[in-house]
């Protein structure tokens, strides 16, 4: 059986005996093979080196190899992403690659981890040591897989500290590519008569019920692997991004409400582009607009003084002492409404794959009668915005009167998605 190769970036010109001590420590036991990539800025010259910075760049272009140290730092970063990027993606696309792993500062971190988001899905081991891993990591990870470890010590010299973290960051990702590589090996030799369908949904604390009763009907009477995001911004986008690499099959998008924080500013937004990916891919995928009565803030006295000091010109709900949510308002519900519908309208390559529906019995656990956050007028300004402007779409949109969490609301969801997946199977 041929080893896995873990590709092991470097900026060589800065951390070249940390490099090698990791890449030695890879080696070690003789169960992997390595390729070193150097993604320094000024050209090194080492025998163990497999690829030099400017052997990466003439990838690209004889010329880029020869301005690549003449450009500042920023744009050498931007570049070398880019050119790391294509080779990285050329060697996982012929399967080459069952692993990836880099020690650096600030800046090689920036690099490296972009690289390992553009350039691998979702699956394959991807370790990061860094002097950033300790702190806000959000734009290093975003929606991916990355592990990231601390160095503790500065990536400048090898000492006895710093030694025994990049041993044992060679240990995590020999370990994980040796996995990764022998599943990839059993996939391929597995006989199944016919491939699970994997399906998303999205949840929140607030549709829990809806989405439990989902996953409960479709894997008992189905047998379909079900993979469950939770809607705090990464959820949504990890959930778009998995569809982009076309690791699911059906979406059954439940609980939108990163929407709501994305036009309105709150803390959990997914971002310009939640809703697009399911619709370009042409991918059976039920909508509805769970969690839409509410915007995400962390403790009270962060909701934007534009609310009113505190939120006091809002109804707020303290869900616990790190989350208040804030009510939308039937204007913000219809912006909300306009969202959704101008990403189902310009994306949809299948519009009768695409299927809304609204619990007009309220949209979240807090929303029904008797509950903080019932409002009939906002609910109304969003069920009506989506109807109107879906409108001779080609999208089916359906009210239900039962609340998003009813166990009925939840099997027709369920049984809407198979009608579906049927459809688009025939």
């Amino acid at each position: 059986m041929a080893k896995p190769l873990i590709i092991l970036l470097g900026t060589c010109d800065t951390k070249l005996d940390e490099t090698l001590f990791l890449r030695e420590q890879i080696l070690k036991p003789g169960t992997a093979d390595v390729l070193l990539v150097d993604v320094g800025c000024h050209p090194v010259q080492h025998d163990l080196i497999d690829i030099s910075n400017t052997e990466l760049a003439a990838r690209a272009s004889s010329k880029d190899a020869e301005n690549l140290t003449r450009l500042p730092r920023a744009e050498y970063i931007k570049h070398t992403i880019e050119y790391a990027t294509s080779l990285v993606a050329e060697l996982f696309q012929a399967g080459q690659v069952q692993g990836i792993v880099s020690a650096a500062g600030s800046s090689g971190t920036s690099l490296v981890t972009a690289v390992m988001r553009d350039a691998l899905p979702v699956g394959i081991p991807k370790l990061m040591v860094s002097t950033m891993a300790s702190g806000d990591v959000k734009h290093l990870v975003e929606e991916t897989d990355i592990t990231l470890m601390y160095s503790v010590v500065d990536i400048a010299g090898t000492n006895f500290i710093l030694n025994q973290i990049l041993t044992n960051a060679a240990g995590a990702i020999l370990g994980a590519a040796t996995v990764y590589h022998q599943s990839k090996l059993d996939q391929g030799t597995a006989v199944s008569d016919k491939p699970q369908k994997r399906i998303a949904i999205t949840m929140f604390g607030v549709t829990t019920p809806c989405v439990d009763a989902i996953r409960s009907h479709l894997e008992k009477h189905y047998g379909y692997e079900i993979y469950v995001f939770h809607a705090t911004g990464s959820g949504g986008k990890a959930m778009e991004r998995l569809i982009r690499e076309k690791q699911l099959d059906a979406v059954l998008d439940m609980t939108t409400t990163e929407i709501a924080d994305e036009l309105i500013g709150g803390i959990l937004s997914a971002g310009p582009d939640r809703l697009t990916a399911a619709a370009q891919a042409g991918i059976p995928q039920i909508l509805s607009v769970g969690a839409c009565d509410m915007v995400n803030f962390g403790p009270r006295d962060t909701v934007p003084d534009k609310f009113g000091h505190a939120g006091q010109n809002r109804l707020l709900y303290e869900h616990n002492p790190a989350v208040t949510l804030m009510r939308t308002s039937p204007d913000e519900c219809r912006e909300i409404a306009e969202f959704i519908a101008i990403k189902l309208r310009d994306h949809a390559v299948r519009p009768d794959l695409v299927q809304v529906l609204l619990p007009t019995g309220g949209v979240s656990m807090i929303s029904t009668p008797s509950q903080p956050f019932y409002n009939p007028t906002s609910d109304a300004a969003l069920f009506d915005t989506l109807e109107s402007r879906l409108e001779g779409s080609g999208i089916d949109v359906y009210r239900d009167e039962h609340a998003i969490n009813d166990s009925s609301f939840a099997v027709r969801a369920a049984e809407a998605l198979i009608d579906l997946i049927r459809r688009a199977e025939s």
